[in-house]
């Protein structure tokens, strides 16, 4: 996915909206080949996303929802499958465009200005930090929280597990990852709460892959198990 666009655009932010503008067409199929060694479709990762964001939130949710950094809107599809109103937001224009044609129903920005500020009951940001430069990060986060409902927005961060092998093997493969800084599980933990987030909790996700499909009912059991595939991140705004 792609990273936000702060109020003052840094260099490094305006290089990788070009890098992801030039890869909007191929995508999909260049996030295929890097998940291949799973079993795998893209597909499987966001409707993932959605179950674990479903368990987190309730049934009874259905606050607008911000997929921040949203790129071609693989899960902004997903989200849209669930809650009623999905606002999509990516920097890259081009992804953007590929977006709404995917999600029709979402309403997508390529500004962050046109986003409503403490608007949302739930925003998502899935794969953006590891792009941004981490004397950055935490500026980003503040900038996406602003998008919260205060009180009670709840944030949720996917992120790559270093910690897992075929995970790094992944990140390895895939061409729009050449800039990826991954985020060890405790620092994306101690950047959420340096960041003002309350309540934030850790959970390891992504276990089993397609050979051992029988037993993935088990992963929402290990969410303590360092080995996941990727982490989940959640915290409430904080109380004004």
């Amino acid at each position: 996915m792609l990273r936000p666009t702060m109020a003052t655009e840094s260099p490094h932010a305006a290089s990788d909206r070009a890098k992801f503008d030039a890869c909007a067409q191929d995508y999909a199929q260049l996030h295929r080949e890097s998940v291949a060694v799973t079993g795998e479709q893209p597909v499987y990762f966001a409707a993932y996303k959605l179950r674990c964001i479903d368990r987190l939130v309730g049934t009874q949710f259905n606050a607008p929802v911000l997929d921040y950094g949203c790129g071609v809107g693989s899960l902004t599809e997903q989200l849209c499958t669930r809650f009623s109103r999905v606002h999509g937001f990516d920097p890259s224009a081009r992804s953007v465009a590929a977006a709404r044609d995917r999600a029709p129903q979402a309403h997508f920005s390529s500004d962050l200005v046109e986003v409503p500020d403490g608007h949302f009951g739930l925003l998502v940001m899935s794969g953006v930090l590891h792009h941004v430069h981490p004397s950055e990060r935490e500026a980003v986060l503040r900038s996406a929280m602003r998008k919260l409902r205060a009180r009670d927005g709840l944030l949720v961060v996917f992120e790559h597990n270093p910690l897992n092998p075929l995970t790094r093997r992944a990140v390895a493969m895939c061409p729009f990852d050449d800039d990826a800084i991954l985020l060890w599980p405790w620092q994306a933990l101690a950047l959420l709460r340096r960041s003002g987030l309350r309540d934030v909790r850790l959970q390891f996700i992504v276990f089993l892959p397609r050979v051992l499909a029988a037993l993935r009912w088990l992963e929402p059991h290990l969410g303590a198990v360092p080995l996941g595939a990727q982490v989940m991140l959640a915290g409430r705004a904080a109380v004004d």
